[in-house]
C-alpha cells in the first residue's frame, strides 16, 4: 500500500513587466492617422492607396488595443496565452502589445471589519469577538494566480485567525497573573497580526493594522460573570476597608496608652477594639451609647 501525498502549490513572484509608455506610443497612432489621410487624398493608383490605407488602419487599430491607465496604486498583471509576463505598477498611460492581456487590481489599504463570531476562550468560557484589519496586496502575482478569490481568502483567514488567537488566551484573569484578551490587549494585537501576516502570506497579502472591535462574553454566561466580578470588587474593597480599620485601632490603643488617658486591661481592651471595629467596618451609620459608669 503506498501513501498519495499531494502536490505542493506552485509558489508565484511578482517581477516587472515589459511594457512601455503610452505617449510615444500615441505619437505613432497620430503619424500612421495622418499617414492614412495623407495617402488617401494623394494621386496614387486606387488599388495602392486602398491597400495602404487597410495596412495602416490594421496597425492603428492594433496600437489603439494595447493602451491602459494605471492609477497610483494600482497595477496590472499581464499575461500572454494564460502565461504570466510581469506586473506593470508605473502609473499614467501605459502600452503592452495588443495580444496579451492585462488585468488590473488594487494594490491600496483595504479595511475590514469582521463578523462578530462566537469563541471558547482558554478556559472555555464562549466570548464574542471581532476584528478590524487593514490589509493590501503586496505580490501581485500570487493574489491573482496562487488563490482562487484573493478577497474572500482574507476574509476567511481573518476568521480563522481570530478563533485562533481568542482560544489561546482567557478572557480575564481576576488575580491579574495570566496574558488575557482584555487586560492584555496590545500583546494579543500583536499576535493576532503575527497570525494573520503568516495566514496570508500564501496571498502575497500583508496586514499593516490590526484589533478587536467587540470582545465580550457570550450572552448566555455575561450575567454570571457580572456577578461575578461584583462579587470580587466587594471583596476587595471589604478587604482594603479591614486592612484600613485594622491600622486605624491600633493608632488609637497606642496613642492612648502613650497618653496615658486611659489605663486597659485586658478585657475593657479587647471590648475597645471590638467597638472600633463595629464602628469603622459598618454600612451603617453606628448609635452611640453613653456609658455613664458601672455599678460597684
Amino acid at each position: 500500500m503506498t501513501n498519495a501525498s499531494s502536490p505542493s502549490l506552485k509558489s508565484s513572484r511578482e517581477y516587472v513587466a515589459s511594457t512601455s509608455s503610452g505617449y510615444s506610443m500615441l505619437l505613432l497612432l497620430l503619424i500612421l492617422a495622418a499617414a492614412i489621410g495623407l495617402t488617401a487624398f494623394s494621386a496614387l493608383r486606387p488599388g495602392l492607396v486602398t491597400t495602404i490605407v487597410t495596412v495602416c488602419s490594421f496597425a492603428f487599430v492594433l496600437i489603439l488595443k494595447g493602451f491602459y491607465v494605471l492609477q497610483p496604486n494600482q497595477a496590472a498583471v499581464i499575461t500572454l496565452f494564460g502565461s504570466y509576463k510581469g506586473t506593470d505598477r508605473a502609473t499614467g498611460l501605459r502600452w503592452v502589445w495588443p495580444w496579451m492581456s492585462k488585468t488590473k487590481l488594487s494594490v491600496r489599504a483595504n479595511n475590514v471589519i469582521s463578523e462578530t463570531i462566537k469563541v471558547n476562550d482558554l478556559r472555555g468560557n464562549p466570548i464574542e469577538m471581532a476584528a478590524q484589519v487593514v490589509w493590501r496586496v503586496t505580490d501581485t502575482a500570487q493574489a491573482l494566480f496562487d488563490v482562487d478569490d484573493y478577497k474572500a481568502f482574507v476574509k476567511v483567514q481573518i476568521e480563522a485567525a481570530v478563533r485562533t488567537i481568542g482560544s489561546r488566551y482567557p478572557y480575564d484573569d481576576f488575580e491579574h497573573q495570566e496574558v488575557t484578551l482584555r487586560g492584555n490587549n496590545d500583546q494579543v494585537k500583536a499576535e493576532l497580526r503575527a497570525e494573520l501576516i503568516n495566514r496570508l502570506h500564501v496571498a502575497g497579502i500583508t496586514v499593516d493594522e490590526c484589533g478587536f472591535t467587540h470582545l465580550a462574553y457570550a450572552s448566555e454566561i455575561a450575567g454570571a460573570m457580572l456577578r461575578r466580578q461584583q462579587a470580587q470588587a466587594v471583596v476587595a474593597a471589604r478587604k482594603t476597608l479591614v486592612e484600613g480599620a485594622v491600622g486605624m485601632v491600633e493608632m488609637a490603643l497606642d496613642m492612648l496608652s502613650a497618653k496615658k488617658i486611659a489605663e486597659l486591661n485586658v478585657d475593657r481592651r479587647a471590648m475597645l477594639v471590638s467597638n472600633l471595629m463595629v464602628v469603622l467596618c459598618s454600612e451603617r451609620d453606628t448609635q452611640p451609647v453613653v456609658n455613664a459608669g458601672t455599678s460597684q
